[in-house]
């Protein structure tokens, strides 16, 4: 996934819960799809981030050593602009782009 290429918005948004949770029939379950997909892409943020600064660590940890490096510091002003993984993860579910289903409705449809 790429979310730096995402078009979703970087300031919260007013959105009609009802008309989000259409497909599924219910709030709740519409807001766990879009929290545990959020949790995914924070994750693969994180990771993602983890990976770019590993570059910049020093094998001497002394204090008085610390300095200022121009390339970490924009490399995490870039991920504190990008839009946070909930929005991220509402926008996906609004154009369709996550898959998801429910075990235990598949359980029941099946015993019928």
């Amino acid at each position: 996934m790429d979310y730096k290429k995402t078009n979703a918005p970087l300031n919260t948004v007013t959105r009609d819960m009802i008309a989000l949770s259409a497909d599924t029939g219910n709030v709740y379950e519409t807001v766990c799809i879009i929290a545990k997909r959020a949790n995914q892409i924070a994750l693969e943020m994180k990771h993602d981030l983890e990976r770019k600064l590993q570059e910049f660590t020093t094998s001497t940890d002394n204090l008085e050593e610390v300095t200022e490096n121009r390339e970490q510091i924009e490399i995490s002003r870039y991920y504190e602009r990008l839009p946070k993984p909930t929005l991220i993860a509402t926008q996906e579910y609004i154009e369709g782009k996550i898959f998801y289903r429910n075990p235990a409705k598949d359980k029941q449809n099946n015993l019928e």
